[in-house]
């Protein structure tokens, strides 16, 4: 495709680099200031060249890539920089469809030390846990800034997990719910370990929940290790969200974890 047949194509081009191609003799000199790349991937053509082309606009630090499928960045990897996240848009599919639930797990283990981000139309609770569930380290609802989008995936790059504030205000109902404790829990943890479950509901620290619960700041520890082993969360966040998953789905959930 010939530069001349795109006349608003201006130097903010130089930071994306598509699946198609744009005769500028300047974008492989600016490429190379790059040091990592973020994929975005999406089957949708136009979505994703117009995502990626209004990422490329906030003069963001990484070479936005757009594919139509993790193979089709493999067979071009070795032309960009290293790769820091992958952002899977999927746009109005659910999180729990085959097809959606597989990619998710499949990419989250295959790069592993990469931060798998979900971009979703909607921000349903039970399909951001589930996001989480599968593997992905952020879930960015559509309904966001590109410039808030392009803040959330440098959160996830240094190690942090986004998700909406309608989930939080989800969990909150769930907390302020009055017979939310018993069922779900009964059978699965001890006394001790649901009152120190409740605690991380809350968002309690370890020192606050041994204060609270008189006991040591070691002895929670070994609690939130043991909760973390029976729900298999690998990390806090991830060990409230499968909680609150559970006090959604109620005593079918809680065999599945016993």
């Amino acid at each position: 495709m010939n530069s001349a047949l795109i006349p608003n194509l201006d130097l903010r081009q130089e930071n994306v680099a598509l699946p198609l191609r744009i005769d500028n003799p300047n974008t492989s000199a600016v490429a190379g200031r790059h040091t990592h790349s973020l994929v975005i991937l999406d089957n949708r053509e136009l979505d994703r060249q117009c995502l990626a082309q209004c990422m490329a606009a906030q003069k963001a630090d990484l070479q936005i890539l757009a594919f139509g499928s993790i193979e089709e960045w493999k067979q071009k990897r070795d032309e960009y920089p290293p790769l820091s996240a992958i952002l899977l848009n999927v746009g109005g599919k659910k999180i729990d469809e085959p097809t959606v639930s597989e990619q998710i797990r499949k990419l989250s283990s295959e790069f592993a030390s990469t931060p798998l981000i979900v971009l979703a139309d909607s921000d349903d609770f039970g399909q951001i846990v589930r996001a989480l569930e599968y593997g992905a380290k952020g879930f960015i609802p559509a309904s966001v800034s590109v410039s808030v989008c392009m803040e959330l995936i440098a959160l996830s790059v240094a190690g942090g997990i986004f998700v909406p504030a309608s989930a939080l205000f989800a969990m909150r109902h769930l907390l302020d719910s009055s017979n939310s404790t018993a069922r779900p829990l009964s059978g699965i943890f001890t006394d001790r370990q649901v009152e120190v479950v409740e605690a991380l509901r809350r968002g309690k620290a370890n020192k606050i929940i041994a204060y609270e619960l008189n006991l040591r700041e070691s002895t929670v520890k070994v609690h939130v290790r043991n909760i973390m082993k029976k729900v298999k969360a690998t990390n806090r966040t991830e060990v409230v969200f499968k909680l609150n998953d559970l006090f959604l789905s109620g005593s079918s959930a809680a065999s599945s974890l016993c």
